[in-house]
C-alpha cells in the first residue's frame, strides 16, 4: 500500500503544479483583460478631456452662485441652489458635445449624430421641470426640483459616454447644493422679501399707496418698483404687491408687519409670506 502511494506521488504533485499554473494563466488573463478594457476606456487623451470637463463644470459653477446669490440677495424666487445646478448641468452638455470623439472609449462615431439624443433628452426633462414649478400668488415653489431633475438627466448622458468622473463629480456637487446651499445663503448677506396680498371691505375707503410706502418703510421695507397690482373681483378690491428690506437698515419681523397691516382700515383680509422659494 505504501509502494503505490509512492507511485502516484509524482502524478499527484504534477496535477498540483498543472492546477496552479491553470489558476496563474487564468488570472492573468483577467488582468490583462481589465488592463485592456481600462486602457481602451481611460486612453490618456480622454482623462484630459475628462479634466477639461471637470474645470469647465466647476467654473460655471461658481458663475451660476454668484448669479444666483445676486438674485437671492434682491429677494427673488430663483436662489443660488437653481442658478448653479442649471448652468452646471448646462456646460456639462455642451462641453460634452464639443468632444463626441471620445464618447465610449474613443470609438468612431462618424456615421451617427448623437448630439440629437442630449437634445431630446433635455427637451424632455425641460418640460417635466416645468410641471413641478408652482405659483400661489408671488410665491414660487419647485424651482430647485426642477432644476435638480434637469441636472440629473445630465448626469445620465454623462454616464451613458462614458465621462464617469465628471458624472461622479455632478452628482456630489448637485447633492450638496440641495441639503447645504440654504444654508449658505442663510449665512450670507441678503435682503428679504415679502409677498403681501390686502382684500378690503366693500364699501370702506381704501389707503392711499403712499401711506401704505410709507409703513412699510417705517418697519424697514420698501415695495419694489413694478410689483404693485390692483385687482377688483365680486365687490372686493385686492392688492398684490412685494415689499424688499431695506439695505442695511435693520427690518422688522413678519410678525411686526403683519400687526401692522391688520391695523389699517378697510382691511378684511391679508396674507403675507416670504417671496422666496
Amino acid at each position: 500500500m505504501a509502494r503505490s502511494y509512492r507511485a502516484f506521488a509524482p502524478t499527484r504533485s504534477l496535477l498540483g503544479r498543472q492546477l496552479r499554473s491553470g489558476h496563474i494563466r487564468c488570472c492573468a488573463r483577467c488582468v490583462v483583460s481589465v488592463l485592456a478594457l481600462l486602457d481602451e476606456i481611460w486612453l490618456l487623451p480622454g482623462v484630459a478631456v475628462n479634466l477639461t470637463l471637470v474645470i469647465n463644470m466647476l467654473g460655471a459653477l461658481l458663475l451660476g452662485l454668484l448669479v444666483g446669490y445676486e438674485r437671492s440677495y434682491h429677494g427673488r424666487a430663483a436662489g443660488m441652489r437653481t442658478y448653479g445646478m442649471v448652468c452646471m448641468a448646462s456646460c456639462a452638455l455642451t462641453v460634452l458635445c464639443i468632444y463626441p470623439q471620445h464618447w465610449l472609449g474613443d470609438h468612431s462615431l462618424s456615421s451617427v449624430d448623437p448630439t440629437r439624443v442630449i437634445q431630446g433628452v433635455v427637451t424632455g426633462i425641460g418640460f417635466l421641470g416645468a410641471g413641478l414649478i408652482m405659483k400661489d400668488g408671488m410665491s414660487i415653489s419647485g424651482l430647485t426640483t426642477a432644476a435638480s431633475i434637469w441636472a440629473s438627466s445630465a448626469i445620465g448622458v454623462l454616464v451613458g459616454v462614458g465621462f464617469y468622473g465628471a458624472a461622479v463629480l455632478l452628482s456630489l456637487i448637485s447633492a450638496g447644493l440641495m441639503m447645504w446651499g440654504a444654508k449658505l445663503e442663510a449665512r450670507l448677506p441678503s435682503r428679504p422679501a415679502l409677498a403681501i396680498v390686502l382684500r378690503f371691505i366693500p364699501g370702506y375707503v381704501r389707503p392711499h399707496e403712499a401711506r401704505l410706502r410709507e409703513i412699510a418703510r417705517e418697519r424697514g421695507y420698501v415695495i419694489a418698483n413694478g410689483s404693485f397690482a390692483v385687482s377688483f373681483e365680486q365687490g372686493q378690491l385686492e392688492w398684490r404687491f412685494v415689499a424688499v428690506a431695506v439695505k442695511g437698515q435693520q427690518s422688522a419681523r413678519i410678525n411686526d408687519m403683519a400687526d401692522e397691516l391688520a391695523q389699517l382700515e378697510g382691511v378684511a383680509k391679508f396674507q403675507m409670506a416670504h417671496a422666496r422659494n
